[in-house]
Parts: C-alpha cells; sequence; structure tokens
C-alpha cells in the first residue's frame, strides 16, 4: 500500500535528482530516500524471473525488529547492573533503570548511524551505485556488542574503519567476506585492549560521580581460576556484567524464533554453532583440569557472546556458508573454535568474536569443497 502524498511529493522532486537536473549528482542520495520511504517502482521487463515481497529491505527490517527483545533488556540491564554497583538498587524503579540504560546507549546508537550512514552515502554517490540497507542493521549491532563505557570516539573510528576496510574496499554490501559488526569490535579490541576488557568496561558510571565502577563477568572470573559467581538462572535472564545486549540467553532467543520463523537466518548455522560449542565442552568435561574446563557445557551458550553471536552474527547470508553441507560445518567448527579459545587462552577469555571472524575467511573454501565433491559425485554417478 502506497502512501498518495509521500509518492505525490517523491514524484515531484525526483526530476531535479535525475540525471540531468540540477541535483543530478545526488541521484543515489534521492534513491535511498526513496526506496525508504515507498517500494520501488523497479519492473523486470525481459528474461525469467520471480516475484517475491521478501527483498533486502523488508529482511533487514525483520533483523532489527528480531534484535529489539535484546535491546531493551540490554538498555534496562545497564541501569540494573548501575544500581546494583553503587548500592542504589532498591531506590531504582524499574523504569528508571531502563531510562539510564537508554540514555546511554543513544548516543552510541546515533554516532554508529551517523558515521557509518555519512561513509555509505558518500561511497555510493562516487560509485553512482544505489545505498544498500544493510547497513541499518549493521549500525545497530555495533552498539549492541561494545561496552557501555567505550568512548564515543573510539566507537566512531571503529564504524568507519568497519565500513571502509571491512566492507566498501571490497565493493560494499554483498561483497564483503568479513562481518562488518565483528571488524568494529576486532578494531576496538586490538587498538583500544583496556576499553575492551577487566572489570571496570562493563558497568556505566552515573553522571554524579562513580567513575571505577567494576563488575567481573563470569567468564573473567573463570579466566583466573575460579568459579563463576553469579548462578545459571541468572546468566539466562542476563542480569550479569557484560557487553550492552549480549546477555540475556532469552532476550535472544526470542529474536532466534522470529529470525527462523521468517527464515531469515539459517538454523543448519544456529543448531551448528550450539552443537559444536556443546560437544567441545563435554571434551573439556571429560578432560577436567581447572574450574573453565570442569564448566557444564551448556553454560558456555550462557556466558558472554555466545548465544547473540551463533544468532545475529553467524548467520549472516553475506559472509556465512552458501551451502547446506557448508552451513552444517560452518557452525559446528564456530562453536568448538569459540568453546577451545576461550577455555585454551586465558589471555582471551571470549572466543566467539575470533572464531566467527575466522570462519568467515574459511567459508568460501568450504563451499568449494563441497560443490567440488558433490560435482566428482555426479560424475561418478553418469560414468565419467
Amino acid at each position: 500500500m502506497r502512501i498518495k502524498w509521500v509518492e505525490q511529493l517523491f514524484d515531484k522532486i525526483e526530476p531535479t535528482f535525475s540525471e540531468g537536473g540540477k541535483l543530478g549528482w545526488l541521484h543515489s542520495t534521492f534513491d535511498a530516500f526513496h526506496t525508504f520511504a515507498l517500494t520501488p517502482k523497479t519492473i523486470t521487463r525481459s528474461g525469467s524471473h520471480i516475484r517475491d515481497a521478501v527483498d533486502s529491505k523488508r529482511s533487514i527490517i525483520v533483523v532489527i525488529i528480531a534484535l529489539l527483545p535484546a535491546l531493551l533488556f540490554g538498555m534496562w540491564n545497564i541501569g540494573y547492573q548501575t544500581a546494583m554497583s553503587t548500592g542504589a538498587g532498591a531506590d531504582w524503579h524499574w523504569i528508571y533503570m531502563w531510562w539510564f540504560g537508554f540514555l546511554r546507549m543513544l548516543p552510541m546508537i546515533a554516532v554508529s548511524y551517523i558515521v557509518g550512514l555519512a561513509i555509505e552515502f558518500a561511497f555510493a554517490q562516487y560509485r553512482g551505485h544505489e545505498v544498500n540497507e544493510g547497513f541499518l542493521a549493521t549500525g545497530l549491532l555495533i552498539p549492541m556488542i561494545v561496552p557501555v563505557t567505550t568512548p564515543l570516539w573510539q566507537l566512531a573510528l571503529a564504524v568507519a574503519f568497519a565500513v571502509i576496510i571491512g566492507k566498501e574496499v571490497f565493493g560494499g554490501s554483498g561483497m564483503n567476506f568479513l562481518n562488518p559488526a565483528l571488524v568494529a569490535r576486532a578494531f576496538l579490541f586490538f587498538a583500544y585492549p583496556t576499553h575492551m576488557s577487566g572489570d571496570k568496561v562493563w558497568i556505566a558510571s552515573t553522571w554524579w560521580g562513580n567513575d571505577a565502577i567494576a563488575g567481573a563477568t563470569p567468564m573473567g572470573e573463570l579466566a583466573t581460576g575460579s568459579a563463576p559467581s553469579a548462578s545459571a538462572l541468572d546468566m539466562l535472564i542476563g542480569t550479569i556484567p557484560g557487553s550492552t545486549c549480549e546477555t540475556s540467553f532469552i532476550a535472544i532467543a526470542l529474536g532466534a524464533m522470529l529470525l527462523l520463523f521468517t527464515g531469515i537466518a539459517s538454523w543448519r548455522i544456529m543448531l551448528g554453532v550450539f552443537l559444536g560449542g556443546g560437544l567441545m565442552g563435554l571434551l573439556f568435561n571429560a578432560i577436567g583440569g581447572n574450574a573453565y574446563m570442569e564448566l557444564p557445557f551448556y553454560y558456555h551458550f550462557l556466558m558472554g557472546g555466545f548465544a547473540f553471536g551463533a544468532v545475529f552474527m553467524a548467520t549472516d547470508p553475506v559472509t556465512a556458508a552458501q551451502t547446506n553441507a557448508g552451513k552444517w560445518i560452518y557452525g559446528l567448527l564456530i562453536g568448538v573454535f569459540a568453546v577451545l579459545l576461550r577455555v585454551c587462552n586465558p589471555a582471551y577469555p571470549e572466543g566467539m568474536m575470533l572464531s566467527i571472524l575466522f570462519m568467515n575467511c574459511m567459508a568460501p573454501l568450504i563451499d568449494h569443497c563441497i560443490v567440488a565433491r558433490n560435482i566428482k559425485m555426479r560424475e561418478r554417478r553418469i560414468g565419467k
């Protein structure tokens, strides 16, 4: 359904931004706003084609909706963790906790979108290409997977690095082989490690002081050789310190159900990640030796960015494996490597980011091997 007055407005100003018009050089920018507001009028005139209501714009919108439970809970948890750490828990209403977190996250989301979209529009204008909607999801994902205390200027640098180096240098959306949101997080982790690890980066300070608030994450405690102080229920709900929106397994599961129901995400990849992580956890349980190895395997699903990465990062259709068998292998290895890095590398207790980025690099090779194997099997069947 098209809104008549909006359609008339765009039709009226379209000649100004078309080729030969006064502002024809801004056609890519005009087209981005036009297609965002209204369904494109593009018509396929030749060749076989399929008409489908699900385009990239609708897919991105579904992803954003799926992110909302984790985002809204993350905002509340920011306020909750701050209230508990300052001893003001009994005085803060849950609405105030959420509002506190909302005000802390709003500038991060704004910086992410402003910097990222500005670069996307600039590259589209320079190349004369359409502006892709992919950054609408990436721009929200980046603030959700970093500590709430990340300085805004560092976040801006990370977003710029992710968009330019992680995507645009390879040709833009659909051509990148690394997940841009994880590229931003990796940039922050290796460029500013003190702002991405430790006990003082997970809990927001209040506006009236308390700059040195500390809160150890369950993985941080395990990395020091001690068992996590949080219960499995706390980790399931998400009332623990951590990256802004990665703590609640329940909220992430709600988003996962929407992605699976709509067919946006691959159930093979998602299930493969959990199977791989569970098998690796069981193997370490059998070996034993320290608190991390003896940790029940399902705890890995509840800690850090494992669940969030499995649902929203590993399933990125651009950077993941494309073949059905390849998706199983891709997901299984992400889960295996994530737990392996966590347990065997005390200096880096969270292994999900590096595991997914590594498998992003391996995804084309996995698909190549699967396709080559299928070709050989077919040749064998027909007697070649």
